[in-house]
């Protein structure tokens, strides 16, 4: 069972890396682990499955870099309209920045095994 501290930690990572982009990149994430299991499981059309996992890796890539980018825009406005910026604050915010692209980069990388699982079992 996972403590309940976990659970809130993981949430807040959620939270803190922007709710929209990453709750999105955790439906996209659901939605590969579902292709990949339906295939290994039905074995019904390889290739487009294959394809699906394709395009939704690099969805949930460019949206967590996307996400990045929108929340980097807001820091530096915020940031030009205030008179003094503390380095705590300043290094808080770039982590808080990256959670979106690094969790896009986990799913993108799971996608890419499981692309590549796919492919070798197709071999044989």
């Amino acid at each position: 069972m996972i403590p309940q501290r976990a659970n809130l930690l993981v949430i807040n990572i959620f939270e803190e890396g922007g709710a929209l982009f990453m709750y999105t990149s955790l439906i996209c994430f659901i939605i590969i682990l579902a292709l990949f299991i339906k295939e290994l499981i039905k074995k019904d059309d390889r290739e487009k499955t294959i394809r699906l996992l394709s395009s939704v890796s690099l969805f949930v890539l460019v949206w967590g870099f996307l996400g990045q980018i929108i929340g980097l825009m807001g820091a530096l406005d915020s940031i030009s309209s205030a008179t003094g910026i503390s380095d705590s604050v300043m290094a808080t915010g770039l982590k808080i920045s990256i959670l979106s692209p690094m969790f896009g980069m986990i799913v993108f990388l799971i996608a890419r095994i499981f692309i590549i699982g796919l492919i070798v079992a197709k071999k044989k």
